[in-house]
């Protein structure tokens, strides 16, 4: 069976969310393509009839089985990827959230084989989805309210 998400008609609608804890951030590492072996933020794609909120909320709970609170926008990415012709082989536009951690502990499913917690600085060591650092540090500036 073909992945219906490999060359699309049209892009895909994908969320996903900076869960702050205790002034760490949750990053997980892709186990599949296209972004296999990057750390990057849970997340996933929008289902049809599904708000933002609950597609962020259900897609964090399957990858990593924690409960979140999304507090809004923090952040978009676009993710295109070509084949060696230069057809678009996968095109996600990316909704990134700020999301307060509720409870659980990571468990992750079989898309992720790594979930670290880690304080923003840490991030500059790994191998990362492109503009993870400015998605992170704005999900921190914007769960800390007024100063």
């Amino acid at each position: 069976m073909s992945d219906p998400r490999s060359y699309p008609q049209r892009p895909y609608l994908a969320v996903s969310a900076a869960i702050i804890r205790d002034g760490t951030v949750l990053i997980v590492r892709r186990a599949r393509k296209p972004a296999i072996n990057l750390y990057t933020l849970p997340g996933g794609v929008v289902e049809l009839g599904e708000s933002l909120a609950e597609a962020v909320v259900r897609e964090v709970r399957e990858e990593t089985a924690l409960a979140i609170e999304p507090a809004g926008l923090a952040g978009r990415s676009e993710v295109i990827v070509r084949d060696a012709q230069g057809g678009i082989e996968r095109h996600f536009v990316v909704l990134c959230f700020a999301a307060r951690w509720l409870s659980g502990e990571v468990v992750l499913n079989e898309e992720l084989d790594d979930a670290r917690w880690l304080e923003p600085c840490e991030l500059a060591g790994l191998r990362t989805t492109e503009g993870l650092g400015e998605i992170v540090a704005s999900a921190f500036r914007q769960l800390a309210g007024p100063a």
